[in-house]
């Protein structure tokens, strides 16, 4: 089995230009989820360090915003190259530290590496307006402005990808950034940011800190240096940003919860789609906030889907994502494995049958490895049903009314992602304008891409990050009249 060398020398944060320890020396291990084993230490700090690094970006801000977009563009498109030719060096690191198999390791980091790359160009196309007078000697345009030093906190799920998708806008159209990635896995974004000096990133421009989340939450809210905070993670962890945004009318994104429908028609191949949602679920151990979470299957095709969704699920390899071939890595830590645990329990407790999966593996000593589960018989009681489920588990329900199944699919406080499958367009496009979520994939398990916006409706989130819409989220719009001399 792969296993990493544990090391006692901290990781650091970046500060200013400077790599550094926490003030007060703490340090915090980063566990690699497949052995329990200690990967290596990293500084661990607070208040303190954040303030710095809000003041460095605050000071850096000044020269980066009035470089042209063409000239901050080749910083991040350095970046982007950068990341291509480690993508192995630093897809090791992704996989050790969060556990996801290499293959999506490796995808992750292209993906991030085509976000980059993408805004550099995307900066470039920051365009104001000329808008037409109603009086005679007034003219109007509008300016766009760089909003100010940003605060980005995101998840441990996609370290790269979600901390990409605030670094790459903010600093194409010249904010600065100060980036707080989860404590448990910092590593392979500490590579990300050597990438970025080594591409020209001045002092400064954007920083690294890793530390307590309430800590350095707090500093992003109070510092009135920070004008925007771009979050990534948990519906209730967005509301208590809100709230706390609201003292000073601190500008938000926030990228939220999730509890996506996944839906099957008749008119379309069973088996097919049993593989596409099968491919959607058990990516990353259904640990995506976009994951189908709520699998609707037309009773005309439930057999079949059925016996081939459990055939598919069988069959994935779970072993350390390190290893040749493996299809489904351990879950992030302990806690997500006992959560998974509470709700298949739950779930068989109020009938629920359990038909692959179901419980922890124990074909290995360490890890916080779960079988793929698939699960039938379910009732809306079920805490899967309600929760948003961070989970390697399918729960399979059926319907026989198109109307019926977009209320069931939009009963939710969720509103992210959702999922069609069908071959009949006059479905899909009904299904497009029915289903309340910012991201619809019609036979596509894979919907994220950097030039199409990301982001939900209801309580999963304000704004939309990727595309043109998240560039303008890094942007104020100034109106400027002038009143002309008299002729």
């Amino acid at each position: 089995m792969a296993t990493a060398t544990a090391t006692k020398a901290p990781k650091k944060m970046f500060i200013d230009g400077d790599w550094c320890d926490a003030d007060d020396g703490r340090t915090l291990e980063v566990i690699n989820p497949a052995t329990e084993e200690v990967i290596c230490e990293v500084a661990y700090g607070g208040r303190a360090e954040t303030r710095r690094a809000l003041e460095a970006a605050h000071k850096a801000m000044k020269s980066w915003s009035k470089l042209s977009a063409w000239d901050r563009a080749k910083v991040l498109k350095k970046t982007a190259e950068l990341m291509r030719e480690r993508v192995e060096e630093i897809a090791r690191t992704l996989t050790l530290e969060q556990g996801k198999p290499l293959a999506e390791s490796k995808a992750e980091i292209l993906h991030s590496a085509d976000t980059f790359e993408w805004f550099a160009e995307e900066g470039k196309r920051a365009y104001g307006d000329v808008i037409p007078h109603s009086v005679a000697g007034k003219r109007h345009i509008t300016l766009k402005h760089p909003v100010g030093v940003v605060g980005a906190i995101s998840p441990w799920n996609f370290p790269i990808t979600l901390q990409s998708r605030k670094i790459a806008p903010a600093l194409a159209v010249g904010c600065t950034i100060v980036c707080k990635p989860a404590s448990q896995t910092p590593l392979s974004l500490i590579q990300v940011f050597e990438c970025m000096i080594e591409a020209g990133l001045p002092k400064g421009v954007a920083n690294l800190v890793i530390g307590s989340a309430q800590d350095i939450s707090e500093e992003f809210l109070d510092n009135p240096i920070c004008r925007k905070i771009s979050f990534t993670g948990s519906t209730e962890v967005g509301k208590q940003l809100m709230r706390g945004a609201s003292d000073q009318l601190k500008r938000l994104s926030l990228e939220l919860g999730g509890h996506a429908p996944f839906i099957v028609f008749p008119d379309a191949d069973p088996e097919v789609g049993a593989k596409i949602a099968v491919t959607g679920k058990f990516r990353n151990n259904g640990q995506v906030c976009i994951a189908p979470s709520r699998f609707y299957v037309h009773k005309d095709v439930q057999k079949k889907f059925t016996e081939a969704t459990v055939e598919f699920a069988r069959s994935l390899k779970l072993g350390n994502g390190l290893e040749p071939g493996v299809e489904v890595g351990p879950m992030f830590e302990k806690r997500a494995l006992e959560n998974t645990l509470e709700l298949v329990s739950d779930a068989t407790k109020k009938g629920a049958k359990v038909l692959t999966g179901g419980k922890r593996c124990d074909r290995f000593e360490k890890g916080y490895f779960f079988e793929p589960t698939v699960l039938t018989g379910l009732n809306d009681d079920c805490k899967i049903m309600t929760e948003e489920p961070f989970a390697p588990v399918m729960p399979l329900l059926d319907f026989s009314k198109l109307d019926d199944v977009i209320e069931a699919a939009n009963n939710t406080r969720y509103g992210l992602a959702a999922y069609v499958f069908t071959n009949d367009l006059t479905v899909a496009w009904r299904m497009a304008e029915g289903l309340e979520a910012g991201i619809i994939g019609i036979n596509d398990p894979v919907p994220a891409t950097p030039q199409c916006p990301f982001g939900g409706m209801k309580e999963s989130g304000l704004g939309r990050e990727l595309a043109h819409e998240g560039l303008e989220a890094y942007l104020e719009t100034k109106a400027v009249s002038f009143k002309l001399r008299d002729s």
